[in-house]
């Protein structure tokens, strides 16, 4: 059982929803992303997405792609970005790690030994946002061969034919992106998440995770009384700019208290 199966299981024996709060590498510094990424586990995060900055990150909002200019103007790399995560799991074994970001990169730096290196890093999970059903083959074989859940994108407008489609070969999770149009810009409400969640769960038995909007404890505590998973990114970044890594940390904890007080059927 790969370490995001196994976050999963326990949470549905413990009758809970998970936390999965985002870090872009690098940024503003590396020394901040590895702090980053240690307190987050430390105040309750059950995985963490690290994000791979890139040069034309055409799902991110602004925030994000501010943070990811930021990561590159810091020296962030994709062997470097595989550092930081090896460091990490010289303390923490256990919390999965999961990189989200573009195919240019992993392609640049030759997908099979992109695989390899980051498995043996301690990565257990791929989000390749331009990365189609289609064209999966140019990765798949190679992330299913070390080990790497490879984590599909579904949206509100997703036909039930193409959700078929893209869930083939998927494994971890479902990111389910619960706007149309780019990160940090608005939340699904209630409503959209109980239309939505039966549809994808009808499909597939994998945990569905939540993003593009999450922004307080409590609209993530609305996500994960739907879904499996809340996933908060813009606003920890927005944090981060405007005050600093402490306050950060800060909101992840009240984050995931307010996961932790929504109590789901084993």
């Amino acid at each position: 059982m790969s370490r995001i199966a196994g976050v999963f299981a326990a949470l549905r024996q413990e009758g809970r929803g998970a936390l999965i709060p985002f870090v872009e590498a690098y940024d503003p510094d590396r020394e901040t992303s590895l702090l980053l990424l240690r307190g987050m586990a430390e105040k309750g995060a059950d995985i963490i997405e690290i994000g791979m900055p890139f040069t034309d990150p055409m799902a991110d909002g602004p925030t994000i792609q501010a943070a990811g200019r930021r990561g590159l103007l810091a020296g962030a790399t994709l062997k470097g970005l595989l550092g930081l995560v090896h460091e990490f799991r010289r303390e923490n074994r256990h919390t999965p790690l999961v990189l989200m970001g573009y195919l240019n990169p992993i392609c640049s730096y030759g997908v099979k030994r992109f695989c390899e290196d980051a498995a043996h890093a301690g990565v257990d999970g791929l989000i390749i946002v331009d990365l189609p059903p289609e064209e999966a083959d140019l990765v798949l074989p190679d992330a299913q061969a070390h080990g790497l859940d490879v984590i599909r994108l579904i949206a509100p407008t997703t036909s039930d034919t193409r959700l078929k489609q893209v869930l083939a070969g998927s494994s971890g999770f479902v990111y389910y992106v619960s706007i149309t149009g780019i990160t940090g810009t608005r939340t699904a409400s209630a409503a959209d998440l109980a239309r939505d969640i039966p549809r994808i769960r009808a499909a597939t038995d994998l945990p569905i995770a939540v993003g593009f909007g999450v922004r307080t404890p409590e609209q993530a505590a609305t996500v994960v009384a739907h879904a499996d998973a809340a996933i908060v990114a813009s606003v920890l970044i927005e944090t981060l700019c405007k005050e600093n890594a402490e306050a950060v940390l800060r909101d992840v904890r009240a984050l995931a208290e307010g996961v932790k007080a929504v109590h789901k059927a084993a």
